[in-house]
């Protein structure tokens, strides 16, 4: 959600920023709307203000013992009064185009953000490569998971039809100590609270971190006005929703691990084997709000807790820098991790580390108390993975596969498998 007054008090930085996202300039539209917002709200008050004078004329009138006089006043009053209700349903409509509008509008880019139309614009930011040989071709995570019978997605398709899995004995018990090893670093070593949320959320939920109304079609609705998180952003960020803190209660760091469900309305044909892209997946979630001068701080320290999973998996990856074109809709600047699959012979997204600064908090009225009477202001938002949970399972089977279609289990892990050290291939 944009701040009105900060449009009309500069046109053409917001244009500018809007074109840099690949948008026409809207400015002169939004203050428009925002002009006929005030005159509907000036019609409003005015009448208001009349009927209030009025009342005063017609006490006056009776004192005076002026009965036409007072009969006047009193039929203006009452025509003033009727058409109340409509001034301020106009009054309501205007206030809800604008609204309307603001909400459909992508938050704006920080100023280092790479320019670029699509993925092709991201810049690496940095890289990490493993201690161990990086394998450079090898079977890819289902050809070996449905080898050893243990990665199920036929019997996933009779029971939920396509992009679903079931996972089976030692796979899905590795699944399982990936993300409890997860929430135990970011819990025990970087500060993160951790949350049990609800995985069903109402449309104010879902609104504040900007999931509705432009993406309705990539969410899974409940019924009765519920809906599916598509991560656990959605309800750790709308923990601030409607308050005001204390700015010595910020940072505040929460981490969950959570099922998550999405449509990927827009990923037919990509993707259709294995487990890369789900309708349902698990992932450990880290949220921050912070204090606006401590978010690109914030930012930086929360890529690094993403980081630091895949260092203790010792698995190779890099961090791209996305590009105006690639980064989400409410996000000013968003780092995405890729760790590196031999099955594919590439890097694949397995987190995406984003600040949106005070856009979320806006869309779910998430205030601070600065100190010093410096007032109350708006908090500001970032959330990351830390990490995917399926994609996490995918890189260390495809890198920690062996010849015989075993699987070795990551040291970090293995206290999380009753120290067992390795899956057991077919041909084992």
């Amino acid at each position: 959600m944009h701040d009105i007054r900060a449009i009309r008090e500069n046109p053409e930085a917001f244009d500018r920023d809007l074109e840099r996202r690949g948008l026409s300039p809207l400015s002169a539209e939004l203050i428009a709307l925002d002009d006929a917002r005030k005159g509907a709200v000036s019609a409003a008050q005015a009448a208001q203000e009349r009927r209030n004078a009025l009342s005063k004329e017609i006490g006056a009138a009776k004192k005076a013992k002026d009965e036409a006089r007072a009969a006047e006043l009193m039929a203006e009053v009452a025509r003033l009064k009727e058409e109340a209700p409509a001034l301020e349903a106009a009054q309501g409509e205007a206030e809800k185009a604008l609204d309307a509008r603001l909400a459909a509008i992508p938050n704006r880019p920080k100023a280092d953000v790479p320019p670029g139309a699509d993925e092709h614009g991201n810049v690496e930011y940095r890289r990490f490569d493993s201690s161990r040989a990086r394998l450079t071709e090898g079977r890819q995570h289902f050809e070996l998971g449905e080898a050893t019978g243990l990665m199920d997605f036929e019997a996933a398709a009779k029971l939920s039809g396509s992009r679903f899995v079931v996972l089976k004995g030692q796979l899905a018990r590795l699944e399982r100590a990936l993300g409890q090893f997860m929430l135990d670093l970011h819990t025990t070593e970087h500060g993160y609270t951790e949350v049990v949320p609800p995985v069903l959320v109402r449309d104010e939920a879902m609104f504040g971190t900007a999931q509705l109304p432009k993406f309705r079609d990539d969410q899974f609705a409940a019924g009765d006005g519920f809906w599916l998180i598509p991560t656990a952003e959605v309800p750790l960020t709308n923990l601030v929703r409607e308050s005001i803190l204390s700015e010595d209660e910020l940072p505040l760091r929460f981490t969950a691990l959570t099922p998550c469900f999405r449509a990927e309305a827009g990923a037919a044909g990509r993707d259709t084997r294995g487990m890369l892209r789900q309708h349902q997946f698990n992932k450990v979630e880290l949220v921050s709000i912070t204090a606006p001068e401590k978010s690109d701080e914030e930012h930086e320290r929360m890529l690094a807790c993403a980081e630091a999973v895949l260092k203790k998996l010792d698995l190779s990856y890099r961090v791209m820098t996305l590009c105006t074109g690639d980064m989400g809709f409410a996000s000013q600047k968003t780092y995405d991790i890729e760790v590196w699959v031999p099955g594919q012979q590439t890097y694949r997204e397995i987190s995406s580390c984003s600040v949106c600064g005070e856009f979320q908090a806006r869309r779910m009225n998430a205030r601070y108390r600065a100190k010093e009477g410096r007032g109350v202001g708006f908090v500001h938002t970032l959330n990351g993975s830390g990490v995917a949970v399926g994609r996490a399972l995918i890189a260390v089977m495809e890198n920690y596969q062996n010849p015989d279609g075993s699987v070795t289990i990551p040291s970090v892990l293995q206290p999380y498998m009753s120290c067992l050290n390795r899956i057991e291939g077919p041909n084992t």
